[in-house]
This record gives C-alpha cells, sequence and structure tokens, in this order.
C-alpha cells in the first residue's frame, strides 16, 4: 500500500515540501524540485513578479506541484491575511505558509497572532500551514482553528543548526491528529531522516538545499533522508535503554 499524505484533500507523494529563496539562479529551481520529487512547493508572495517573464519565480514551478504561498513579511494577522488574499486574487491559489514574524533578530514567529490569522483564512476555506514556535497549547488552538498542518521550527530560520527542539517536536507529534511539518533549521538530510523517524508528517527544506555546493544533489540527498526517515517509522523505531543488550545470548554454550 502506498505512503500517501493526505493534507486540503489533496494527496501528495512525496513528504518533503521545498522552498525557492536563496537559490543563486531560479533555473536551478526547476533542476532541484525535479531531483527531490517534492510534490509541494511555497514561494513568498513578495517574490512574484506577474510583469515579468523571465524572472517570474512561478514559471521555473512545474505544473504538477502544489504552490503554497508565504506570507512572509508579514508582522501580524491582519498583514498576513492581506497577502494570502492577494495571493488568491493573483491565481496563487489558496494553500498558504502562514508566516507571521515580527522579530528581525531572530526571525522568531507569534503564535498569537498566528493563531488568530489561521481562524480568519480558514473560515475563508483557505488551506493553512501556520509556522510556529513549538508549543503544543499554541498547536492544539491552532488545529482547532482550521488549521491543515502545524509547522514548528526545528531551529532559527537558515541557522542549519537541526532539531533542537526535538522534544517539543516529539510530544506535538503524539498529541495533535493534523499533520506535523518541520519547517526552518535543518541543515542535513539526517535532520530531516530524524522527523520523520519521530511521526511528523513532513519536512520543509530550503536554505539547506539552497546554498549547498550543489543544490541539485543536495535536495536528491534530502529526499533520501526523508524517505528513510519515513520507512524507519513505519517499520518501527526501536526504543532506546541505558543498558546494553546483547543480540545473541551469552549463556548456553559455555560451562564455569
Amino acid at each position: 500500500m502506498k505512503d500517501i499524505l493526505n493534507i486540503g484533500g489533496v494527496e501528495i507523494s512525496s513528504r518533503l515540501f521545498v522552498g525557492t529563496g536563496k537559490f543563486s539562479s531560479k533555473s536551478v529551481i526547476k533542476e532541484v524540485l525535479t531531483a527531490s520529487e517534492a510534490a509541494v512547493v511555497t514561494v513568498a508572495m513578495r517574490r512574484v513578479d506577474f510583469d515579468s517573464g523571465q524572472e517570474n519565480v512561478l514559471d521555473y514551478i512545474p505544473k504538477s506541484c502544489v504552490l503554497m504561498v508565504n506570507t512572509s513579511g508579514a508582522r501580524n494577522a491582519d498583514e498576513a491575511v492581506r497577502i494570502a488574499r492577494l495571493a488568491e486574487a493573483s491565481g496563487c491559489g489558496k494553500w498558504v505558509k502562514l508566516e507571521i514574524i515580527p522579530d528581525a533578530k531572530y526571525l522568531l514567529p507569534d503564535n498569537e497572532e498566528t493563531v488568530r490569522a489561521t481562524e480568519l483564512l480558514a473560515r475563508e476555506g483557505f488551506v493553512v500551514f501556520p509556522y510556529m514556535i513549538p508549543d503544543l497549547i499554541s498547536a492544539k488552538k491552532m488545529e482547532n482553528a482550521g488549521a491543515a498542518a502545524v509547522m514548528p521550527l526545528g531551529s532559527p530560520i537558515g541557522s542549519g543548526r537541526g532539531v533542537r527542539t526535538k522534544e517539543l517536536v516529539r510530544i506535538m507529534v503524539d498529541e495533535i491528529k493534523v499533520p506535523v511539518i518541520v519547517d526552518a533549521g535543518l541543515g542535513s538530510p539526517s535532520d530531516a531522516a530524524l522527523c520523520m523517524e519521530m511521526g511528523c508528517g513532513a519536512v520543509l527544506v530550503n536554505t539547506a538545499i539552497a546554498i549547498a555546493g550543489n543544490p541539485v544533489e543536495m535536495a536528491l540527498a534530502f529526499s533520501l533522508g526523508v524517505r528513510a526517515g519515513r520507512l524507519a517509522y513505519l517499520a518501527g523505531v526501536s526504543s532506546t535503554g541505558k543498558e546494553a543488550s546483547p543480540s545473541s545470548p551469552l549463556t548456553g554454550f559455555l560451562r564455569d
């Protein structure tokens, strides 16, 4: 049986979502998406230029991919809702990564404003993916407000520090019903594999792929990491222990 992620009535075969920022050239984006086999792609609305043919990032995204507009630049719920509505009116669809960041230094999201925006947009039929600081209570509020998934950060955006919020993410996976998609801070394919082993629904990666020496090969590596981690989760990752446990009996053939 195929392992399919279903969000907003859409069946998604790849659990690696890919962002489109920071690439050295837009032409690389299409190669990255092909190598990663990504089915969901995020684009910041402020980076979409409908008046330009060659420089419009949408031209480099395969039609088979689901487009998720990012409300990057929004500092409160009202600004985020306005960006999402503008994206829909421009033909970008109703999938939205809700990103509300008033903090310019660490780029940490405002969970309270994000809950409010989630409720407003979900009411209008948007498929909402709120980006958040990992917190079970906020995650439950977003779920109750109509979020299609929640997107806790692994570590600060672009830091490449990995899943520093592992225990908080694990609690969210165990306690909420919608998919948990780790976004931000993943630096290597092993970070993505770890998220999948914990039972996350997917991961979103941008910077680690975009700034790699070979973004296309790194995209493939992340794809393999996600698949390996998901397979391990489905197979049943063994629990850890404090003491050694032999894989073969230590008695039965030697006598004192």
